[in-house]
């Protein structure tokens, strides 16, 4: 081989796929021997991880990934969507504008909390308690953060968030059965008393709370909290889009056409 056909070929490298005419493999794992025997979520973790879970951990991924799949047209990522889809553009732009609305205010919270849990879990290593290294952890958040702390209370699910007890149950199920530690699940409860006290009156943990605690008992980095988030709610902001087209429509946007947004004119004096 030349030097540069070697080069061409060290121009991308990858763990992920091997690939050649008539063959394609998958970390190590022959398509042929996938199909049909792995699920979507089992898929996504060898993808993502490099390995192949246990039938527990992908049960338990699964919720989770499950538990997030839509919010609904009050969610930015979901109303985004809709209004695309009524701009004549094609599904995949439709997606793309949804997942495209997925960001540190609106998506990010699981990938914060998940660093959150990090921090208390790193402390608690080096041998501090578990109430103090959450007061610490939470002390440096709201310095460096402010107020509100991502993966706790809801602007609309008040006083619960429906889906975080089922996650979290789940959790307790799995630790007790040796699929997890349970550690992160004891850190986002004690997080969230701590919230509480400091507040004086009891806060929900939200979805992003209990799926960042799934993902960190499974073993996935921060970061990847946001990306399986935003894989969740793909099939909601598909499912909007698609229904949307369905219903028809044209250049609908945030507010019926009777309702104008507030006229404030400038204060010359400003």
């Amino acid at each position: 081989m030349s030097q540069d056909a070697d080069n061409i070929r060290k121009w991308w490298q990858t763990s992920i796929i091997d690939m050649e005419p008539g063959k394609i493999a998958f970390r190590g794992h022959p398509i042929e021997g996938l199909i049909g025997n792995v699920s979507f979520p089992q898929m996504i973790w060898l993808m993502t991880r490099g390995d192949l879970p246990t039938k527990a951990q992908a049960l338990l991924f699964e919720a989770a990934l499950v538990a997030g799949v839509d919010h609904g047209p009050q969610a930015p990522s979901i109303a985004a969507a809709r209004m695309a889809a009524t701009c004549g553009v094609g599904l995949n732009n439709v997606m793309a504008t949804g997942v495209n609305m997925l960001g540190d205010v609106h998506g990010g919270a699981g990938e914060q909390c998940a660093e959150l849990y990090y921090e208390v879990a790193q402390a608690m290593n080096e041998g501090v308690e578990l109430e103090e290294a959450v007061e610490a952890a939470l002390q440096n958040w709201r310095e460096t953060r402010g107020k509100i702390v991502s993966g706790f209370g809801h602007r609309f699910h008040k006083p619960v968030d429906p889906r975080a007890p089922c996650l979290m149950q789940l959790v307790r199920e799995a630790a007790a059965e040796g699929t997890v530690s349970g550690q992160f699940a004891e850190i986002g409860e004690a997080i969230q008393r701590a919230i509480g006290r400091s507040r004086g009156a009891d806060i929900a943990m939200n979805i992003d709370g209990a799926t960042a605690v799934i993902f960190c008992e499974l073993g996935f980095p921060a970061p990847l909290s946001r990306g399986l988030f935003c894989l969740s709610r793909s099939v909601g902001i598909l499912s909007h889009g698609w229904e949307q087209m369905q219903q028809g429509g044209r250049n609908k946007g945030p507010m019926p056409p009777n309702y104008l947004p507030l006229y404030q004119p400038k204060d010359p004096d400003e």
